[in-house]
C-alpha cells in the first residue's frame, strides 16, 4: 500500500463502529499495529468508558463527550444483508441500521468542539444497481433497487458531518474475500465438495476486494487529504461470475460444473437473489487510482491463493 505525502491524519485515536464483524475485526488490529489508538462504539452502557463509547441508535443516544478529539472515525456498522430472506422487517432493519445510525454519528461529530478531521463511512458498490457488462466510477448516478436506495441514503446521512467541515469518504465495497465470512465463506464448502459451479448466466460482473486490501484502503483514506467523497474500495479488475468461479475452482483444485440455476435462486431468497446474486457490477477504482493507492492483490487468482493459504 502506498501512502501520499499529503498525510492528514496524525497518529491519534480513531472511534471504529461495527468493529466486531468481518472488516472491523481485521481493521483494528491493523490500525493499532501502525500506531492508531482505537476507540469503539458499544450499546452496553455497563461496557462504555475508558476506549468505550456508548451508543444507541435506535433511541439516537450517544455519549458525544467520548467523541471529542479523535482524529479520526470509520464507521462500519450496519445489519447482514446476506443473512436470511429479505422479509418486510428485515428490509426495514437493513435501512435503519445504516441510515439511522450514520445520522446520529453524523450529526454528533458536527456539534463537537474538536471534530475529526474525516469520517470514512461504509456504503456499498450496490449504489449503482445492476449495471450489466458496463464499467462505473465514482460519478455515475444511484441505480435502481432497494439496496441502490439504501446506499443512496447511507451516503446522503453523512451530509452533517462534511457541512461542519469534516472530509467525508464514503467507501462504496464490493465483495470482501475472506474465508472467515460474507461471500467466500459460503462458497467454499460447496467449492470444496466439488459441487460449486456459476450463479444464473455467470456472465453478471463481480467487484469484489480483499481483506487485506480494503484495511489498507481505509487506512489509505484516513491519511490522504485529497481522497474525499465517494470511493469505490474495489480490486481494479472485475470479473464475470463465471470467471470467479472457474478461478475459485482452479485455487482449490475442484471442478466447477454445477451450475445454480436463477429459478432456484428467486424461490429460496426471493428480491435478494435478483440483487446480490443475478445482477452485475463492474465498479472501477478511479479516485484510489488516481491518488496512488498500490493494491496489494489487483488480480483475482494471487487473492484467493493468498487468502486461502491463511
Amino acid at each position: 500500500m502506498a501512502l501520499s505525502n499529503e498525510s492528514e491524519v496524525t497518529r491519534g485515536d480513531v472511534l471504529l463502529t461495527g468493529a466486531s464483524g468481518l472488516v472491523g475485526s481485521a481493521l483494528g488490529p491493523y490500525l493499532a499495529e501502525n500506531g492508531y489508538g482505537i476507540r469503539v462504539l458499544t450499546r452496553d452502557r455497563a461496557a462504555a468508558g475508558g476506549k468505550a463509547v456508548f451508543w444507541d441508535p435506535a433511541d439516537d443516544e450517544i455519549d458525544a463527550a467520548g467523541l471529542e478529539g479523535l482524529a479520526g472515525v470509520v464507521h462500519l456498522a450496519g445489519e447482514n444483508i446476506a443473512s436470511g430472506k429479505w422479509t418486510r422487517a428485515k428490509k426495514e432493519r437493513i435501512r435503519e441500521s445504516r441510515v439511522r445510525g450514520t445520522g446520529l454519528l453524523a450529526r454528533t461529530i458536527a456539534g463537537l468542539e474538536r471534530k475529526p478531521a474525516v469520517l470514512v463511512s461504509a456504503s456499498g458498490v450496490n449504489y449503482y444497481g445492476d449495471r450489466g457488462e458496463a464499467s462505473v466510477a465514482e460519478d455515475e448516478p444511484a441505480g435502481e433497487g432497494f439496496l441502490a436506495g439504501v446506499c443512496r441514503d447511507w451516503e446522503a446521512a453523512t451530509e452533517p458531518a462534511h457541512a461542519a467541515g469534516v472530509r467525508v469518504v464514503c467507501l462504496r465495497t464490493g465483495p470482501v474475500l475472506s474465508p472467515d465470512g460474507g461471500m467466500l465463506k459460503k462458497m467454499l464448502p460447496p467449492f470444496r465438495a466439488g459441487a460449486g459451479g456459476r450463479v444464473g448466466s455467470g456472465r453478471q460482473y463481480l467487484s469484489w476486494i480483499a481483506l487485506e486490501d480494503l484495511v489498507g484502503v481505509i487506512r489509505f483514506c484516513l491519511e490522504v487529504e485529497s481522497v474525499r467523497g465517494p470511493v469505490n474500495a474495489v480490486a481494479p479488475n472485475p470479473v464475470t461470475n463465471a470467471t470467479f468461479t472457474r478461478v475459485l475452482a482452479r485455487v482449490l483444485s475442484r471442478p466447477a460444473v454445477i451450475p445454480v440455476p436463477a429459478i432456484g435462486l428467486r424461490l429460496v431468497f426471493g428480491e435478494m437473489a435478483d440483487e446480490m446474486l443475478l445482477s452485475g457490477i463492474r465498479a472501477v477504482p478511479g479516485k484510489l487510482n488516481d491518488a496512488g493507492y498500490r493494491f496489494l492483490y489487483p488480480d483475482l487468482e494471487a487473492a484467493l491463493r493468498r487468502v486461502l493459504e491463511r
